[in-house]
């Protein structure tokens, strides 16, 4: 019987169970793909991701679904890199970078908070119902996973939106979605934006906490040159799913888009396989 070490990582709070999970199976350098799947299916979260060797990198990351493997997930990322350090697999420094299918990324940890630098996103408007009401033109937009991203018209209408799923389903297969990212301005006095991500295509009504979609709002503000919120911002989500999860985003001059956030470990043990 092989044991590995495994944690239940809670991202995007430092409260435990307030924010998004993603389970992190930890020198996964023996376990097929298949195997790698058969877990993922089996922890039954959006993401699970196995943590091993790199060449080229601190580590290298594969990440999964209940269904497929992913190139690139935000959540996830910042998830396991938490779980790469504080287990030791990596050793404690402020600057990680990590190998998966989309490339390598670069990470950065300060004051117990890890970021990572985006992709370049790819953008296309959108043309079809996206099953909600918004103000501003929606837009398809790729960071790794892809969301058709807009703009609702506050905080309540947002908190309040029952969105048609059928029209999500449809929408999110004819143009190969994630599912539907929407956004508002805040109400609350301690964030920049209010989110809302649907995925129900993929199974996930709603995600808890979602980092590329957060990454898409930031690409979606850019393109719009839309400077409400500043080059740095804190987007709340989750709240109407007994979460509330907080994150921190910056846009560099540079055209780069940081993603970050606190992770706090909920499970901490081993699997057997």
């Amino acid at each position: 019987m092989t044991t590995l070490a495994f944690k239940q990582v809670d991202v995007f709070t430092s409260q435990p169970f307030r924010g998004n999970p993603v389970a992190v199976v930890i020198g996964a350098e023996g376990l097929d793909t298949g195997t790698m799947q058969r877990i993922a299916n089996w922890t039954n979260l959006s993401e699970t991701t196995f943590l091993l060797k790199s060449a080229v990198a601190d580590y290298k990351l594969r990440i999964f679904t209940p269904l497929q493997e992913l190139p690139f997930a935000g959540h996830p990322t910042l998830g396991s890199a938490h779980a790469a350090l504080e287990s030791g697999f990596v050793p404690s420094k402020k600057s990680l970078r990590q190998e998966c299918q989309a490339g390598i990324f670069d990470l950065q940890v300060e004051d117990g908070r890890i970021s990572v630098r985006g992709p370049a996103p790819k953008m296309t408007p959108v043309a079809e119902p996206i099953g909600a009401d918004t103000i501003s033109a929606p837009m398809r937009i790729d960071v790794g996973a892809v969301w058709v991203v807009a703009e609702v018209r506050d905080a309540k209408f947002l908190a309040a939106l029952k969105p048609d799923v059928p029209v999500l389903m449809k929408l999110s297969e004819k143009l190969d979605l994630a599912g539907v990212c929407l956004f508002a301005k805040s109400d609350d006095g301690e964030s920049a934006i209010h989110v809302r991500a649907f995925a129900p295509y993929h199974g996930i009504p709603e995600d808890p906490v979602c980092g590329t979609g957060n990454l898409s709002i930031a690409a979606y503000l850019r393109h719009h040159k839309d400077t409400r919120f500043g080059a740095s911002y804190v987007a709340r989500q989750g709240m109407q799913m007994g979460r509330d999860g907080r994150v921190h985003m910056r846009l560099d001059d540079d055209g780069a888009t940081h993603l970050g956030g606190n992770s706090v470990t909920c499970v901490d043990g081993t699997i057997r396989l």
